[in-house]
């Protein structure tokens, strides 16, 4: 995941530091894990897992919140990413083959949860699975859950391949249309799963657009771009219009760029350089605004770029993201 909250450059000089747990202050013993009975849903669990030609090799309590899980060796076929993360790295899948392969054990069991249809969905082993599939495994041991709702905030804890911004704009998006299907929550109440508003918006744009520079935009989003109020498949909607307007403030972007490239400037940090430039909080730190009044604001401002003003020490110290 990004590691973009708590950073040093966020956290300040006079940031309260976090005071520790007492040692062996939470959870259960190890004596606990297996103590007492399991509920009637992970029995039915167990059952399902067998009927699906897996097999049940333990059966648990977490030793942090004490749930009940099961350890299971499932068919290969049956184990299948969710539906809304980010694609798969053909590069970091056949590292993984070649390491497994080398060492002949897999030793990192995925996480999964069983689907009405007894495939089992996993949040975390994507690349790990395929890996396997690769090297022409036949099961792979997983630990199964018996909550549907974890696999949708288990991804915080992925951390098989590192997201960088389109990965992880794309599993935001991803996640929220499955879950609109099934749930009418304002978009607000989901914090946890999508983290960031921005994730959102900038999803939607990698989707049209998939050289899309959001690096670029990313920053100023986070100033501006809150989450909605509305029931999740409204708030969608929402998300599709601002989507339209960065993309149309990107064109704008774009235009300028080429021209400073028509003029012989040459820099990664181009489209960093012409947003910094038109953004009306750029000298406002920490200053909030509404979404469309400074997109609308900034393409106008985009639109009306004098390349001819812009001197070759100004670009020398731009930095900022750039293009990706």
């Amino acid at each position: 995941m990004p590691a973009r909250r708590g950073s040093a450059k966020g956290a300040g000089r006079g940031a309260r530091k976090k005071r520790a747990a007492e040692p062996a202050s939470r959870g259960l013993t190890a004596t606990q894990l297996v103590a007492g009975s399991p509920p009637t849903n992970l029995e039915s669990l167990r059952r399902a897992i067998e009927e699906d030609g897996g097999s049940v090799l333990a059966v648990y309590r977490d030793p942090l919140g004490g749930n009940w899980q099961l350890l299971a060796g499932l068919p290969l076929e049956k184990v299948q990413p969710t539906p809304f993360q980010r694609d798969l790295s053909e590069t970091h899948v056949a590292r993984l083959s070649d390491v497994i392969g080398r060492l002949d054990r897999f030793l990192d069991p995925v996480i999964a949860i069983r689907t009405e249809e007894g495939l089992y969905w996993t949040p975390n082993g994507h690349h790990r699975s395929a890996a396997l599939r690769q090297i022409g495994c036949r099961s792979i041991v997983a630990l199964v859950l018996a909550e549907p709702e974890v696999a949708y905030r288990i991804l915080a804890l992925n951390t098989e391949k590192a997201h960088n911004l389109r990965e992880k704009s794309l599993e935001v998006v991803r996640m929220a249309r499955s879950l609109s299907e099934q749930d009418r929550r304002a978009e607000k109440d989901y914090l946890l799963e999508f983290e960031e508003a921005a994730f959102l918006t900038l999803g939607l744009c990698y989707e049209k657009r998939g050289k899309f520079s959001g690096g670029a935009y990313h920053s100023l989003l986070r100033r501006v771009d809150d989450f909605v109020e509305a029931p999740l498949p409204k708030a969608l909607e929402i998300r599709e219009e601002r989507a339209a307007r960065l993309l149309e403030l990107d064109d704008a972007v774009s235009e300028a760029v080429n021209a400073l490239k028509g003029r012989g400037f040459q820099s990664p940090y181009l489209r960093a350089f012409v947003v910094a430039r038109v953004n009306p909080l750029r000298f406002q730190r920490g200053a909030k605004a509404d979404f469309d009044t400074t997109i609308e604001k900034m393409t106008g401002a985009a639109r009306r770029f004098d390349v001819s003003k812009v001197k070759a020490d100004q670009l020398a110290v731009a930095s900022g993201a750039p293009e990706e």
